[in-house]
């Protein structure tokens, strides 16, 4: 090897469990907040405790009613809601009014949008909720 090229090493302190974080860095990924130190990834412990109870969370003990509630604390709750057109049948997440009729839409339920395909999913379809 010639000193100029670049060493073939792993990476020391790299994900040690596999799990690298996906939210902006210097963001705490469960409330968005500054950290208080470079180092962490938590701005408190709240976040942390949070954090660590929705990782062990059994999948089987999800309540929709539970996540309405919250999401409608947090002031998302239209931005997670699929919503359907009574006249056309089109479907939408977060939008209330049917951009090719201009007429309101009824509410589904709880979903968001498939990262392969950009369709949207009803969240109660995907866990077999419903």
């Amino acid at each position: 090897m010639t000193p100029s090229s670049p060493s073939p090493r792993p990476i020391r302190y790299g994900s040690r469990d596999g799990s690298a974080l996906t939210n902006t860095p210097g963001c705490c990924p469960m409330c968005g907040r500054t950290p208080p130190s470079a180092r962490a990834v938590y701005c408190d412990d709240a976040c942390k405790q949070r954090a660590f109870r929705l990782r062990h969370q059994a999948l089987a003990s999800v309540d929709l009613g539970q996540l309405r509630r919250d999401l409608q604390r947090r002031r998302t709750l239209v931005a997670h809601t699929v919503y359907e057109c009574s006249t056309c049948g089109e479907q939408a997440l977060g939008e209330r009014r049917c951009a090719e009729c201009g007429l309101f839409m009824q509410v589904l339920g709880l979903g968001g949008t498939c990262p392969g395909c950009d369709e949207t999913i009803l969240l109660g379809e995907l866990l077999g909720l419903e």
